[in-house]
């Protein structure tokens, strides 16, 4: 569930780093490439849901 403010709860970004079907590493990379994206678009959401660090 996503908070009203459209930011993901904790429990939504570690079910999707837990579930996401690839090697750590690239679930690693794909974390922190997202909370970049995030970060620059000055957004609480990346565009990649369901993808580890969304």
């Amino acid at each position: 569930m996503s908070s009203s403010a459209g930011r993901p709860s904790l429990a939504d970004v570690w079910r999707n780093f837990r579930e996401y079907d690839a090697p750590v590493a690239v679930k690693s990379r794909m974390f922190i490439a997202n909370n970049f994206r995030k970060l620059r678009r000055r957004s609480g959401c990346c565009g990649n849901g369901g993808e580890p660090g969304c």
